[in-house]
């Protein structure tokens, strides 16, 4: 057991993969981006912002990280106000489902630390965890009038100062999940949506790291796990409406250390690091999928490292169309790539001055959302089209284009081809071929 004591609360199959043999790919390009691109939007909210470090949708949350909601509605990140040795942080959120991006500060009577985690719900409130003494307490916070109000949700008690992060958000939009490692076992906590404050909804042994949700039910997450008393790291799948039964996922050869960084529910896109092709490569496949895991040499551009942060939605069964969204860190910087698994082809791209680098979002339609910051444009996305594999020459691979629609904060009250297979005995919910 994990030591980890609640307060103010009560309480598939594998996947067969084979490393794949050198596959011939298109170059990637250079390693500078294509062109620069014209961000546009601002929010309504004029308080002092300024750019943060790194941080994303599927991000384990600190001080600047910026965390979007699963259904995109939504993001949450603290920021910082003030000036010099004045400034302090609060919980900031966006509402991003407008025809215009706007930001909503909740600051509470005293500043926030920065050590504390923000995460948005699909209501419009945001949890967020704050560590006092020896406990771990959550709350969620909402704008009520001119001033923020606050719902505690209960603490955890952790000895050994171990350690506890909040999960990426979960797609029923409602919950909210922590991950508590142990010596030799983690435990997963539902720590927003329960009935009774904090409670343990699963044990893992071993310790666990990362977090993948592969369904749109919020029931079966994705773990990095390393065994009691060290050896590679596998990703498991844990069945959260099974009492946390763990089935193995990922297993390239017996002594590769595989990771899962995303996963998509609509197309069952897998993106995976693993070590398998002799040093740590960024590759994909498919959830369930007889193909071996795949490790394209367009993801492998020499002096950078590529991360994906967001898969393109609404691809049903056809995992090789979806559109890619990576961060790709250089000496020159942090700017944007966009792959496709059909089309071989890394696209590099400038980022948006004050990009919060390594978040974004796709719509279904094909445009990614880039959310950026700067002393004149507090609250900004970038709406932009993902260019074709077969755009050839030089100057920008994308346009920006406005937004569209309208819709306000919600209120504070919580509202009531390669054929991809299930998880053997924990089916994945959610995933049906087109009607």
């Amino acid at each position: 057991m994990t030591a980890c004591a609640i307060e103010g609360g009560s309480a598939g199959a594998a996947v067969p993969v084979d490393p794949a043999s050198g596959e011939a790919e298109e170059p990637g390009g250079s390693d500078e981006p294509d062109g620069l691109i014209e961000p546009v939007g601002q929010g309504e909210f004029g308080g002092p912002s300024v750019p943060d470090g790194p941080g994303g949708a599927a991000a384990v949350v600190g001080a600047g990280a910026f965390t979007i909601a699963a259904d995109g509605s939504y993001a949450a990140r603290l920021a910082l106000a003030g000036q010099a040795q004045d400034a302090a942080w609060f919980p900031e959120r966006w509402t991003l489902d407008g025809h215009e991006p706007y930001a909503v500060p909740l600051p509470l009577d005293q500043p926030e630390e920065p050590d504390s985690d923000v995460l948005p719900l699909a209501d419009g409130r945001v949890l967020i965890r704050r560590r006092v003494a020896d406990r771990h307490a959550f709350s969620l916070l909402y704008p009520t009038g001119p001033g923020t109000g606050e719902l505690p949700l209960g603490a955890l008690e952790c000895a050994d100062d171990t350690p506890l992060t909040l999960l990426p958000p979960s797609p029923d939009g409602a919950s909210a999940y922590a991950l508590s490692v142990g010596e030799r076992s983690t435990a997963v906590w539902l720590v927003a949506g329960g009935a009774y404050g904090p409670e343990q909804v699963a044990e893992v042994p071993g310790r666990c790291s990362g977090g993948v949700w592969l369904d749109r039910a919020g029931r079966m997450l994705a773990l990095d796990r390393e065994p009691v008393g060290g050896g590679p790291v596998k990703a498991v799948a844990v069945d959260l409406d099974r009492s946390g039964g763990v089935t193995p996922l990922l297993q390239i050869t017996p002594d590769s250390n595989d990771r899962l960084l995303l996963a998509d529910a609509d197309s069952g896109l897998l993106l995976i690091r693993s070590d398998a092709p002799g040093h740590d490569r960024l590759g994909w496949g498919v959830l369930g999928s007889c193909l071996p895991v795949r490790f394209p040499e367009c993801l492998h551009p020499a002096d950078l490292t590529v991360t994906p942060f967001a898969v393109q939605p609404g691809q049903t069964l056809m995992p090789e169309s979806c559109a890619v969204a990576l961060r790709i860190d250089g000496a020159a910087g942090s700017w944007v790539g966009v792959w496709r698994p059909a089309g071989r082809r890394l696209h590099q791209l400038a980022a948006p001055e004050g990009w919060l680098s390594g978040s974004g979002l796709w719509t279904r339609d094909g445009f990614l959302k880039l959310p950026y910051v700067g002393r004149d444009v507090p609250c900004g996305v970038a709406l932009l089209q993902a260019p074709e594999d077969g755009e050839r020459g030089a100057g920008p691979a994308w346009t920006a284009v406005t937004e569209s629609g309208m819709q306000p904060s919600a209120a504070a009250a919580p509202l009531p081809v390669c054929k991809p297979v299930p998880l053997g005995q924990a089916p994945l919910v959610g995933r049906t071929a087109p009607g």
